[in-house]
């Protein structure tokens, strides 16, 4: 058996890099404090502005600053996501995931698949791939505690990327998430939910929260999801701060062995 303790950091980024990155270092040394190994802070971390102004400033600064208070504390740090220029695409970006050691090292990286571009009923759109570019590669990320498969919040609408980080060992999955407040009242708990549930894997997802530039709000409500489909840690819809979750992986193996679904996947074709 091993167990942890994770907590997942709750923010409401706005568009003064400086005091993002503030925010984010009170809340990971309460984590440590309150005793988490794995700190999960949500996607865009350190900047979030109106859709449409533009390349984002560099972010090189809150990495280096997760850097050495990983360091500092002894703890990992999952930065849910900062948005990282190519340099041979002008204007475009990765929507990169980092996770960070007890050493301060970078250990893994991710960069979203999925980009989110969507139009809702109620004229909300967005368009996250006019300025990022996708990435191609699933991450699958030794950790002290188990595998940790690497995902950003529009990713969780896509279960194949789930499933083939579980069947090539998933333990937990990271979910780091800046979800609308109109899709995310809808369909956050189930999508989330149905992950942990489909793969038998932890899931951690630290979500934005309230609102953002450009009238932009986000849903909150950052959870910690069981192999089984449990919730076991669950933030508040608008309110930053700090949500702490005991890890027992046993619940992974045991979930896993009252319905082997990971073992009976099969090869099919389509007749239409």
């Amino acid at each position: 058996m091993v167990n942890f303790v994770t907590s997942l950091i709750q923010l409401n980024s706005q568009d003064n890099i400086k005091a993002n990155i503030e925010a984010a270092e009170n809340y990971v040394q309460e984590s440590a404090a309150g005793g988490a190994q794995l700190i999960c802070l949500p996607e865009n971390t350190f900047f979030m502005q109106e859709q449409g102004k533009g390349q984002q400033p560099d972010q090189t600064e809150g990495i280096n600053h997760c850097r050495r208070l990983a360091e500092e504390l002894k703890v990992w740090i999952l930065i849910g996501s900062v948005q990282v220029p190519i340099a041979d695409l002008p204007g475009k970006s990765y929507n990169r995931s980092l996770l960070i050691d007890a050493d301060g090292n970078i250990t893994s990286q991710y960069d979203k698949i999925h980009l989110f571009d969507v139009t809702l009923k109620n004229g909300e759109a967005y368009n996250e791939s006019a300025r990022i570019a996708a990435g191609r590669q699933a991450v699958l990320a030794s950790t002290p505690w188990g595998k940790l498969g690497m995902s950003v919040c529009y990713d969780l609408r896509f279960p194949h990327l789930y499933r083939t980080l579980a069947h090539n060992g998933a333990d937990l999955l990271s979910i780091p998430a800046a979800f609308t407040y109109t899709t995310g009242s809808a369909h956050w708990h189930t999508l989330l939910r149905a992950r942990a549930i489909e793969n038998f894997c932890y899931v951690l997802a630290p979500a934005q929260c309230g609102l953002h530039p450009g009238n932009r709000r986000t849903y909150g409500h950052s959870l910690v999801v069981a192999p089984w489909g449990e919730i076991i840690a669950e933030a508040s819809e608008d309110k930053p701060g700090v949500t702490f979750a005991t890890i027992n992986t046993d619940k992974i193996s045991e979930a896993r062995s009252m319905v082997p679904s990971l073992q009976h996947d099969r090869e099919f074709s389509l007749h239409a």
